[in-house]
């Protein structure tokens, strides 16, 4: 694992922003063979709850969008001052351009505003933090703007009751800035490339392009839940076994790497990748309970690159809170843990995205880009 400290850069703002449509675990009871036993059973373990989840139409660009505009307003931002904007997604409104440079041009940034995108899931967003840290103490940047977002809903269906449940859609917005002041940042993040196939999405890139030939495949797993090619797959178990060994281990290296005592830490910000692994790995870390919590999967499921963003906003909104360590981990494989102070930042909760009034249907998008190639 790669352990770092930076010293010279603070989190000065942070916000989440969920859709407005929301799906409760109650009004899914058909799934469960109408048995509320069985229902009441799978929110005990799992921690189902309600979920946000984004309309045809809605991307992750538009959520990052609401975020950072939320957040520039909120803390009186000025646009030309921000030096980086990172984003990082694994839903892309196209395969090219970058969505950040999207996001730069509907934000107003300034042409010397960098920008890139990282293609990261449920670590993604401690991979940011970690960027963005990194490069103010390089000196490449002294105002970074960190938008982070998924929208994991869309990858698969609602009857596929493995997946489905489990995911709901946020993006956030972060700001960070240079301080002259001694401000550590610690963190340690690690990969392993081999279990790549573990948490996939195996149709829609250019290793296996949805094309005609696929597109009506179905399979049937032995649960009776129906996949396409273009849903997400999730080993369970191996993710589970995984987890339970890997977050543990990162946790405590980060603990150890900043020679702090977990008694030190306010908070533990765990991914909210369901009750059970977070309740896991806090026993396994010897977390206590009263420290950490798996409330904001229950409330807003599985946000995957957003999810230890939304524990902040939802946690730890209104709270008297200093040191935090973040722990995030999940498809890659790969995992992140951070170490840092968020006392006096500016935190902004969570807000809804309204459904836009007016948005372009499949079919006039079609017709746009068809005219395009022919005006090209």
């Amino acid at each position: 694992m790669s352990n770092v400290c930076l010293k010279h850069s603070c989190i000065k703002g942070i916000t989440t922003v969920v859709p407005e449509n929301i799906i409760n675990i109650e009004d899914e009871i058909n799934y469960f063979d109408n048995n509320p036993k069985k229902l009441q059973r799978a929110k005990k373990m799992i921690g189902f709850g309600t979920r946000h989840v984004v309309r045809d139409g809605t991307t992750v660009i538009d959520l990052c969008e609401v975020a950072a505009n939320n957040l520039i307003r909120d803390m009186n931002i000025a646009r030309d001052d921000i030096d980086a904007l990172i984003l990082v997604c694994q839903s892309p409104d196209y395969l090219l351009p970058a969505s950040s440079c999207i996001l730069h041009g509907r934000l107003g940034l300034n042409s010397n505003c960098a920008t890139f995108d990282v293609g990261l899931g449920c670590s993604g967003y401690v991979y940011g933090l970690w960027m963005a840290h990194s490069l103010i103490a390089s000196g490449s940047a002294e105002k970074v703007l960190l938008l982070a977002g998924d929208a994991p809903s869309v990858h698969s269906n609602i009857a596929n009751r493995k997946c489905n449940p489990l995911f709901g859609d946020a993006a956030s917005a972060t700001y960070i800035t240079y301080t002259p002041e001694d401000n550590p940042a610690y963190f340690s993040i690690g990969t392993d490339g081999k279990g790549w196939d573990r948490i996939i999405v195996p149709a829609g890139g250019r290793k296996l392009p949805i094309k005609e030939d696929i597109v009506n495949i179905t399979a049937k797993d032995s649960a009776g839940n129906i996949w396409f090619v273009g849903d997400e797959i999730l080993h369970g178990m191996d993710v589970f076994n995984f987890t339970m060994d890997v977050a543990p281990k990162n946790i405590n290296q980060v603990l150890e790497f900043s020679d702090t005592n977990s008694s030190e830490i306010d908070y533990f910000v765990i991914h909210q990748a369901n009750k059970q692994i977070v309740e896991n790995v806090a026993r396994i870390a010897k977390i206590p309970l009263d420290k950490t919590s798996s409330e904001t999967f229950s409330k807003y499921g599985n946000n995957s690159t957003n999810s230890v963003a939304t524990v902040i906003c939802d946690q730890l909104y209104n709270k008297n809170v200093d040191k935090i360590l973040i722990s995030a981990f999940g498809v890659g494989l790969s995992w992140g843990a951070s170490i840092v102070n968020i006392k006096n930042i500016h935190n902004g909760g969570i807000s809804l995205m309204k459904n836009p009034t007016e948005s372009h249907t499949r079919v006039e998008q079609i017709l746009y880009w068809a005219k395009q190639f022919q005006e090209g």
